[in-house]
């Protein structure tokens, strides 16, 4: 670090330095800072963690906070401190806002314990995600992303916390671009408030980043990029020293173009911080969103049966390249109901997210509280919904899209043969793999044939990449965008293969979390 003179601008990372997810980056100049996502560590939850296991959130963050799960600072909601804790001896960071890349949890998925006063830059398509996985979800300190319920006591010692009878809050978005009112009056409102005895949604700010004034030493641009999720962006942030942050891209999507002119922007960076999911040796042949497509139609128009695809959640470029297999091939796309919810929300904001030929998967069970569906689903694309008995009169027609969660459903339809594609990442820790082998048995239990993984007579788990493209670019991909940038300092987050930058670049710095650095 000697070589440089001047030291005015500090960078501490958090949380997501040596493991894939949970960013959390604080970038500092004068005093005056930014926290650079403020994302969910996956990996760190799951050493405590399960699906039967949870943190209480009765406790607000008194368990995250005792097993090291949120940083221990001083910039957490009042409302989530039970009696028990203190955070006053931690450090008050002066965090202007936090700037967010994309709508995945592991990148967006602690905001909700932050201090209310604490906006979030993002672009109008991650707002809306946002809002729309709250609305559709099941609420949780990692789920109150857009708004939440105010918490208090509900014991004498004040250990126990529990929903005040206070209306929901809603977060301050500066959004990225002009509002639209579509998206102000989405953030105003959440389904079912009209009920009686309903709690109300009190509405955060929503302005313009531009005309947000925010107190920080930087002059801050977002720069669209491509990831697996729509909305996704990059920033530089140009003060006494210009700092790139790259958040999750790559270069093999539909929209690479726009990773490639963020990369030319980013040229002016001393300081690079830099994604590196699948940093390492070269893959092979790279595969692209395109030819993922080609490969999912020759599995569909081979199929004679029913056809199952299994991507991963939110991931609405696949769902279009699908939209357009069934085009191609004579079916109907069947979506779950939250699908409708979430892209008839984008929609409300422009661009071309298109509802187009989607049917609805018509679940049985009651819906009465699912205030999203029947106010929106329902009211607008009432007459799009398809139940198990038409699919099972006629798999041949549909493409359902269901995951590993949905295999339920099977039960009903109770098809006879068919294609299952997975079209989604591999299994990357041994309770995925539990799960795929548990997937491969609800398959086997009704014949149906499998394109994009399968289980050998050895029980041993195997995929196929020809039916997924990534969300992150290649090693190589990496290396060009370094290349073409030329940093004076390397700083690798999001990875597992810090040494493979060390290796490559000799201006690598290899950060501890917590450890404060000077460029």
């Amino acid at each position: 670090m000697a070589r440089r003179e001047r030291s005015t601008v500090s960078l501490t990372v958090y949380d997501g330095a040596h493991g894939i997810g949970g960013n959390k980056i604080y970038l500092e100049e004068g005093g005056k800072g930014v926290f650079l996502d403020f994302g969910k560590n996956f990996g760190k939850y799951g050493a405590f963690y399960e699906e039967f296991l949870k943190s209480r959130d009765t406790r607000g963050i008194h368990d995250l906070m005792y097993l090291d799960l949120l940083p221990k600072l001083n910039i957490y909601r009042s409302d989530l401190i039970p009696a028990d804790l203190s955070i006053s001896q931690y450090p008050t960071l002066n965090v202007a806002a936090v700037l967010l890349t994309h709508a995945h949890l592991d990148h967006c998925g602690n905001i909700g314990m932050l201090r209310k006063d604490i906006p979030v830059v993002a672009s109008p398509e991650s707002i809306v995600i946002m809002k729309g996985m709250q609305d559709a979800g099941i609420s949780s300190l990692e789920s109150d992303t857009a708004y939440f319920s105010p918490r208090q006591p509900s014991d004498e010692l004040g250990l126990y916390l529990s929903s005040a009878k206070m209306n929901y809050q809603g977060r301050d978005f500066c959004c990225i671009g002009e509002p639209c009112e579509a998206l102000t009056n989405f953030l105003s409102c959440k389904p079912g408030q009209n009920g009686k005895n309903a709690k109300k949604l009190d509405p955060g700010k929503c302005c313009c980043f531009e005309d947000a004034a925010l107190e920080v030493p930087f002059e801050i641009s977002a720069h669209p990029v491509d990831h697996s999720i729509f909305g996704a962006v990059a920033y530089i942030l140009r003060g006494d020293t210009t700092v790139a942050y790259t958040g999750d891209f790559r270069l093999h999507g539909k929209k690479e173009q726009s990773t490639r002119e963020f990369i030319r922007q980013a040229k002016e960076a001393s300081v690079l911080i830099t994604e590196g999911t699948r940093a390492g040796p070269s893959e092979g042949e790279r595969t692209s969103e395109q030819s993922v497509e080609e490969a999912c139609q020759e599995a569909v128009e081979e199929s004679k049966g029913l056809v199952i695809a299994d991507f991963s959640p939110r991931n609405f470029e696949r769902l279009e390249s699908f939209q357009e297999i069934a085009r191609k091939t004579g079916r109907e796309l069947v979506a779950m109901a939250k699908d409708l919810y979430m892209l008839h929300s984008l929609s409300c904001i422009g661009g071309s997210y298109s509802t187009e030929g989607l049917r609805i998967y018509q679940e049985i069970g009651d819906k009465s509280r699912r205030k999203w569906e029947q106010e929106v689903v329902q009211a607008e694309y009432g007459d799009r919904y398809v139940d198990h008995a038409s699919i099972r009169k006629s798999p041949e027609n549909y493409i359902l899209c269901f995951s590993f969660f949905d295999m339920k459903h099977l039960l009903d339809i109770k098809p006879q043969g068919g294609t299952y594609i997975y079209s989604a990442c591999e299994a990357f820790n041994e309770e995925m793999e539990i799960d795929f082998h548990r997937l491969w048995q609800w398959l086997q239990r009704f014949g149906i044939g499998s394109c994009g993984f399968s289980v050998d007579e050895k029980e041993e788990l195997s995929f196929d990449g020809r039916y997924h493209a990534s969300g992150h670019a290649s090693g190589e991909d990496i290396a060009w965008a370094i290349e073409q940038i030329d940093p004076d300092w390397i700083v690798p987050v999001h990875t597992e293969a810090g040494a493979w930058f060390e290796e490559r670049f000799e201006n690598v710095v290899r950060i501890e979390e917590g450890k404060q650095y000077m460029f």
